[in-house]
């Protein structure tokens, strides 16, 4: 009985059809199938491949957008899934732009070993952690939106109302307009803004109320998954959630630090990660010559420091000074704790 061939599928997701295709494992291109994105779809899609032949990998653009689900299927049938990154500009337009197209490259990129990455699994209480602090950043969001609201009516509010409400903390500042009792007189000027400060006040207690409920969740779900990560000097629920967001429901697709740590660096303008500055040293700043100095105004000199320069003013490339784990301290202990199926390197 002949052996069945053995074959590489790509896969291109979109919002309702996923396109796939399947090539051998010398670059033969074989066929493609269109596919809904339904669970019948996926079972649909993935019978398509093994008919094919002996399915070794499936290559996938958007395993953590419109692919999630999709990739979930493979991997619960023994079959590995890669993700490949969109093809650029360069390839596109040699080859052209088209679904078919896309998954065929999707699936060259699996054969010649130009995609690697393992997707996240997306399965487990990380995935939880992650949908909560998508809550809480809504929130966040939304509750800074309401108190710039709240100011903003003030000042323009008429002198009655403005006089009682001097500078206030935030949280005076709601404290006293949850008190207040603005009347039900609507001819007088001050009797609306009243009314609609009270409104954005009880949003702006309600919003806390949710973000507290999500700090809460969230302390719970990390405490579960990373027990010691809260305890890193410098670790607390927002930073504890990032990185564990970052590692993924499978860690063990992280071989070492450098590749936990480059993930990391994605987030390092974000305030995930900050070099450690001794006490008492100065912040460095971009501008040697005084925050007055005259600033260079070609937009093609700018952003060309030297990197010798930018590191002796504490600006360390975040890859490279990760990799060398100078200045990060709390990195090489998150690392420790978050996964316990990290192979030994």
């Amino acid at each position: 009985m002949p052996q069945p061939i053995e074959v590489i599928g790509g896969i291109d997701t979109h919002t309702d059809v996923h396109q796939a295709a399947v090539i051998d494992t010398i670059g033969q291109h074989l066929a493609t199938e269109a596919s809904p994105t339904t669970p019948e779809g996926y079972r649909h899609l993935l019978a398509w491949l093994r008919s094919h032949g002996q399915v070794l990998m499936v290559g996938m653009e958007g395993t953590g957008s419109f692919g999630a689900e999709l990739a979930r299927h493979p991997r619960t049938n023994q079959i590995t899934v890669i993700e490949v990154d969109r093809p650029d500009r360069r390839a596109r337009r040699a080859t052209g732009k088209s679904d078919p197209v896309d998954a065929y490259a999707a699936a060259t990129a699996v054969l010649s070993g130009g995609a690697k990455g393992i997707p996240k699994g997306r399965d487990g209480t990380v995935e939880a952690i992650r949908a909560r602090r998508v809550v809480r950043a809504s929130a966040v969001k939304a509750r800074t939106q309401t108190t710039n609201q709240i100011k903003s009516l003030i000042i323009t509010a008429p002198a009655a109302v403005r006089e009682a409400l001097p500078s206030l903390t935030t949280t005076e500042l709601i404290r006293r307009l949850s008190a207040s009792r603005p009347g039900a007189d609507l001819t007088d000027p001050a009797v609306p803004v009243k009314l609609a400060l009270k409104g954005l006040t009880k949003c702006h207690q309600h919003l806390s109320v949710e973000i507290a409920d999500a700090v809460t969740e969230l302390r719970a779900l990390i405490a579960s998954t990373a027990p010691g990560l809260l305890a890193l000097p410098g670790v607390g629920t927002e930073t504890a959630g990032q990185l564990l967001v970052t590692a993924g429901d499978n860690p063990d697709r992280l071989v070492s630090k450098a590749s936990f740590a480059y993930l990391c660096a994605a987030r390092t303008r974000a305030g995930l990660l900050r070099p450690h500055r001794p006490p008492g040293q100065p912040r460095a700043t971009h501008n040697r010559a005084g925050p007055h100095a005259p600033r260079r105004t070609n937009p093609k000199l700018r952003g060309t420091t030297d990197p010798r320069r930018a590191q002796d003013e504490g600006y360390l490339q975040m890859p490279q000074a990760l990799h060398r784990a100078r200045g990060y301290h709390h990195l090489s202990g998150a690392f420790r704790v978050i996964p316990s199926t990290f192979p030994a390197t």
